[in-house]
């Protein structure tokens, strides 16, 4: 059973929104793991061979043990009946606490199919006398991260201090070469994520930050919880 489970559209995606998050979690003990939805290909400098190795190195950066990939094509992802009762059996069988998807805003047409689908499955993973592999499951909240393609800054519902685990994240994206290369005459993703992290980060008085979105009520057991 997992406390965390991330759903990403490609490979990276996960480490891009919420890296930091991540290894904050397992570094307090949380089981976290990972569901790619595509193999991210084809890229311009990348390969499905590339990719895979990228993303164990990133994963063992952060920490992650458990990582999946659901296999569905990458720049046509839908939010399909096929594809809602694949990702429904693997919360069935992850039994996850919280879910995590793509903001649901984005100019990245797999990125809204993604969370259309988190969020679908999420739903048919409680259904009983189904055909769905597994017992029923139902995650109690989606929380969704902010993917680099987001155009549009909405106010988040919390920010998350990963000042001490900034590090680990910037470490599990250089793993993707790939993907992202330097640029001479602009700043490139990995420069503007450093810049956003540490924006959000200046937002709740800290040196980085990662926002999150959540559409239902949060609950804490007292204002102890806050800083």
């Amino acid at each position: 059973m997992l406390d965390a489970l991330v759903i990403a559209p490609h490979p990276d995606d996960a480490e891009l929104g919420m890296g930091g998050t991540i290894a904050l979690m397992l570094s307090r003990g949380m089981t976290v793991g990972i569901l790619d939805l595509t193999d991210g290909e084809p890229t311009p400098r990348g390969s499905v061979e590339v990719r895979a190795r990228e993303t164990a190195a990133a994963s063992r950066e952060l920490g992650i043990g458990w990582r999946e990939n659901l296999g569905l094509p990458n720049r046509r992802l839908r939010a399909t009946l096929a594809a809602r009762g694949a990702l429904a059996g693997v919360i069935r069988r992850a039994r996850p606490r919280w879910l995590f998807a793509p903001h649901w805003v984005d100019a990245h047409p797999d990125h809204v199919a993604a969370t259309r689908l988190a969020e679908a499955a999420r739903f048919w993973a409680k259904l009983t006398k189904c055909d769905l592999p597994g017992e029923p499951w139902h995650p109690e909240r989606v929380f969704h991260y902010a993917c680099v393609h987001l155009k549009t800054v909405r106010r988040p519902s919390f920010v998350v201090d990963i000042t001490s685990t900034w590090d680990a994240k910037q470490r599990s994206l250089a793993c993707y070469a790939s993907q992202f290369l330097p640029s001479p005459d602009r700043p490139g993703v990995l420069e503007r994520v450093a810049a956003a992290d540490a924006w959000w980060g200046s937002v709740i008085g800290t040196r980085c930050g990662e926002p999150f979105w959540c559409r239902e009520p949060i609950a804490i057991s007292g204002f102890a919880d806050l800083f």
